[in-house]
This record gives C-alpha cells, sequence and structure tokens, in this order.
C-alpha cells in the first residue's frame, strides 16, 4: 500500500468515525474538538481549525475571526456591547449540566394566604399582619431564579446546538469528499495497472519516458515544462511506431486517404483506431483528442504553458495511449468489417 493511499484511507476512517461521534454523542466536548481539529489539519481546513482553537480556548473580543465564529455559532448576545459566552466549548456543555441540576433543585416555596378581601391592591392585612406583597415575596424570588436559569440554558443550548450542526456538516462533507476521492482513487489505480501493463507489453520504450516527464513537470520552470512536452510529444511519436509502423501504404477513411510513413504519426495512429473500433463515434472522438493534443503539446513546447495545463495535457495523453491500447481487447473484431468511413 502507497503511502498516499495510506494517508487517504487514514483520513477516510477518521472522518467516518466523527459522524459516528457526533450523531451518537460518544466523546466528551474537547475530546470531539481535539479528534475534529485533527481531521482538519489533515485535509488542510485552516478556516476550521482556526475556529476551533477558539472553541478550545475561548474567544476574544480583539480578533476579526473569533468574531465571526461567535456569530456563526450564535455567542454574541449584543455585538455593539461585545456581550455573549467567550467561553470554550466544554465549559459550555458544563454550564447547562449546572443549570440543569439548579433547576432539579430549587423548590417553590409553599405559601397559604388566605384573605378576607378581594381588594385589588392586595392591601388585605392577612396571618399576622401580613399582606399578599409580603407573603409571596419568597415565592417571586424563587421563580425569578428559576426563569433566569432556563433562560440560560436555552440560549446556551441554542450555542450547543449550532457548533455541533457546523461540527457535523464539516464533517460530513469531508467524509462525502474524501469517500468519492478514494472511489476516484480505485478506478483510476485500476484503469493505471491495465495501461501500464499494456503500455509494457505494446510498447516498452514508451514506459522508459515516463518518469522523465514525471520529474520535469515537478520543476515548474519555464524551461522544465517545455522539455516536459518535448517529451511527451516524443512518447507519442514512439507510440506511433511500435502501434502502427511506417509504411508505404495508404488507407483510405471515408472520404481520407491516409498516409502512412515515418512522418505521419498521427495518421498511424488513427489508422491503428480504425482498424479496431468498430464504433464510428468513438473513432471520431478519439481523432478529435488526439488532434487536439498533438496541436497543444507542439504549442506548448514553442510557448508558455502552464504547469496545470501541462500535467493535464500528459495525463490525458497517457490516458488517450491506454484507451487505444485496450480497443484491440475490448473490440476483437476489425473495424474493417463496419462501413469504411467517418463521421
Amino acid at each position: 500500500m502507497s503511502t498516499v493511499t495510506s494517508k487517504s484511507q487514514h483520513k477516510l476512517a477518521l472522518a467516518k468515525d466523527l459522524v459516528d461521534d457526533i450523531e451518537l454523542a460518544r466523546l466528551s466536548p474537547e475530546n470531539l474538538i481535539l479528534k475534529v481539529s485533527r481531521l482538519a489539519r489533515l485535509v488542510g481546513d485552516e478556516e476550521i481549525e482556526r475556529w476551533l482553537s477558539f472553541e478550545l480556548a475561548g474567544f476574544v473580543s480583539d480578533d476579526s475571526d473569533s468574531l465571526e465564529w461567535m456569530e456563526a455559532t450564535g455567542r454574541l448576545t449584543d455585538r455593539e456591547k461585545l456581550l455573549g459566552y467567550w467561553q470554550p466549548f466544554a465549559q459550555i456543555e458544563a454550564q447547562i449540566a449546572a443549570n440543569k441540576i439548579q433547576l432539579q433543585q430549587v423548590s417553590v416555596p409553599d405559601v397559604t394566604f388566605a384573605p378576607s378581601s378581594s381588594n385589588p391592591h392586595e392591601f388585605v392585612t392577612g396571618v399576622a399582619g401580613v399582606n399578599v406583597t409580603q407573603a409571596t415575596a419568597a415565592v417571586a424570588q424563587v421563580l425569578r431564579h428559576l426563569n433566569e436559569l432556563n433562560s440560560v440554558v436555552t440560549r446556551l443550548s441554542g450555542v450547543r446546538s449550532r457548533i455541533l450542526a457546523l461540527l457535523h456538516s464539516f464533517v460530513t462533507r469531508t467524509y462525502y469528499e474524501l469517500e468519492f476521492s478514494s472511489r476516484q482513487e480505485s478506478f483510476f489505480d485500476a484503469q493505471r495497472v491495465a495501461i501500464d501493463a499494456k503500455l509494457t507489453s505494446a510498447c516498452g520504450d514508451v514506459v522508459k519516458k515516463l518518469p522523465a516527464v514525471y520529474d520535469r513537470l515537478s520543476d515548474e520552470t519555464p524551461e522544465a515544462i517545455s522539455q516536459a512536452l518535448n517529451t511527451c510529444r516524443r512518447i507519442l511519436d514512439s507510440f506511433a511506431d511500435s502501434l502502427f509502423p511506417p509504411c508505404t501504404e495508404t488507407l483510405d477513411v471515408g472520404d481520407a486517404t491516409l498516409q502512412l510513413t515515418a512522418q505521419h504519426h498521427q495518421n498511424r495512429i488513427n489508422a491503428f483506431v480504425f482498424k479496431n473500433c468498430r464504433s464510428k463515434s468513438r473513432r471520431k472522438r478519439i481523432r478529435q483528442r488526439l488532434d487536439g493534443l498533438y496541436d497543444r503539446i507542439s504549442t506548448g513546447v514553442h510557448s508558455e504553458v502552464t504547469a496545470q495545463e501541462a500535467r493535464f495535457l500528459f495525463s490525458q495523453s497517457y490516458l488517450l495511449m491506454g484507451e487505444i491500447l485496450l480497443l484491440a481487447e475490448s473490440n476483437p473484431q476489425s473495424a474493417q468489417a463496419a462501413e469504411a468511413s467517418t463521421s
């Protein structure tokens, strides 16, 4: 297993595990933040890393990133006065739990009062001269305290829900991206193995030139890019020589007559495709891709092409050679039996 594949699988396994951690509430707040921070670091998400550093150590009022995440998590209660919940996520959870315990422990005093008058102003003298307001003061105080506790729990629970929602969104998004990437890697690895085997068997000289292109494309200087594209052009020419050696004959393809001499590399590749592919539309697609690659690679040798485009050109050349080589395997019958024309 390659190091790259191993790292990819590790990130995917970590993301999958975190989805379960969040949905099943398996970790404490601090451990959850630390674990998500690790995933963010592995995938290179600096924005999430920055946010989680505040969730671990607490938020600050003199940092723009801190204030943005304060708003995103619903922590700010007054932006102008900078009032809000600045503590770490673990302390948010602890405060919620502590307030819930207080709510369970606080009891409303039992006050019995039976006035003999229905005076709306409640100035009627009660037991031992105590009026209604005085008799119910303790109850009112407890009720206010309960409301305050409940209000704080409600607000902090909202903050907690937003934090968990943001964590879940990041983790699930990352998981599906890694899952897709993993499947793509598996698919392309399988294709690469098949193509490498065919290239080695059919045209070993081509395979020997591939490492030189890789090395030059890693150096993004204009000279290295030009050399890489020049080598890529020679690879396509060598591919043509191995696939369909030059000859003095010609090949009629529809209204066109293909010259098959040493200098007609594209024609000889197209001749091989014509003889091994029955599908007219596929032959047309391959011919157009080949024309585009030869044209752009030849242009890039003498003019500026970015390193990114050069890598795409090389990758497309590699994949096209693989597809052409696999034609005979997937279409064993000669295309000469098909209608001798192209669209």
